[in-house]
């Protein structure tokens, strides 16, 4: 049986600018390179598990400039099904400045644009399509009354959803989320939601079992190269990262999340998902960009059998 995965999310077109060092107040200075990208982490996450070779249908909305085209037209190619991508009239389409350091970290912008209008209508008007999703991704780069909207109108179709809760805010009401499958925040994210400090491992899973109480199933906080965590009411487990040498660790966590999300409708095993999620991501900080740097099904088989030939095949 063919399994789906429904994004209700953002894209962004990434402004990509390789950096020797980030400028000071009021300095300008040179930078070896840059170049533009599709992003925005709802197309990331799209992308990453359709590479994969999952059946992965989007909702979104683009503006009606010059960029809106070439979005559509990246998604399509991807294998992504856009019938429920819009374009916004008097809008710009969502862009990510990116500065990227020499070591792979960096730092980024976001202008939502047309993303602001993904409103409860548009959840609304794919209805018929999401219905047929076995599992739904979320973002913040759109409104939160679009995401509470739709975590609320699958768990009454009984469809599984992840919510990425980036970028975080503190307001987010947790009992509007409360009835979510997975919660993939980072650590900072993971205090800001809770409220509760994450230094430690320790705080982490306490912080983590805060929103588990509140009623979330299962929340997974992704820790860059110190992995990840998944905890549930009555399990912790380490997810080990991969080491390799970074390039690029721009839209790595989208890498884990789309790649989680294929492994997951197919398997229906969290663990093991989250072991070849955890390779996927790695993968993708050894090239350079966001959904170009993304492997597919036949480059991801032979990264795991270099970098993790202990991991099983799923």
């Amino acid at each position: 049986m063919t399994r789906k995965i429904g994004v209700v999310g953002s894209n962004m077109v990434d402004l990509i600018t390789y950096v020797d060092r980030m400028p000071g107040p009021g300095e300008t200075l040179e930078a070896p390179s840059f170049e533009i990208g599709c992003g925005g982490k709802g197309a990331n996450q799209a992308v990453a598990a359709a590479r994969l070779g999952a059946q992965v249908m989007m909702v979104t909305r683009v503006g009606d400039d010059v960029f809106a085209d070439n979005t559509l037209a990246n998604l399509v190619r991807f294998g992504v099904d856009t019938r429920h991508v819009r374009k916004v009239p008097g809008r710009s389409s969502g862009v990510a400045p990116i500065f990227v350091e020499p070591s792979g970290e960096n730092s980024i912008l976001i202008v939502k644009g047309a993303n602001a209008d993904l409103l409860p209508a548009a959840v609304d008007e794919a209805a018929a399509d999401l219905q047929s999703c076995n599992l739904i991704l979320m973002q913040m780069e759109v409104p939160t009354e679009t995401v509470y909207h739709t975590i609320e109108w699958a768990a009454r179709h009984g469809i599984e959803t992840l919510l990425n809760p980036a970028p975080a805010a503190a307001d987010l009401a947790l009992e509007r989320i409360r009835h979510v499958t997975f919660l993939v925040p980072n650590e900072s994210e993971l205090a800001t939601l809770s409220g509760l400090p994450t230094d430690t491992d320790a705080q982490i899973v306490a912080a983590a079992r805060f929103l588990i109480a509140q009623g979330i199933r299962v929340v997974i906080v992704t820790l860059g190269r110190r992995g990840a965590r998944l905890v549930t009411a009555d399990t912790v487990v380490e997810i080990q990262a991969v080491s390799v040498a970074p390039r690029d660790t721009t839209g790595a966590g989208d890498a884990f999340i789309g790649s989680f999300a294929h492994f997951y409708v197919k398997t229906q095993d969290v663990l093991a998902s989250l072991q070849q999620a955890a390779v996927y991501a790695a993968h993708s900080i050894t090239r350079l960009g966001t959904q170009k740097a993304y492997a597919s099904a036949q480059e991801f088989a032979d990264f795991r059998q270099t970098h993790a030939p202990d991991l099983p095949v799923i």
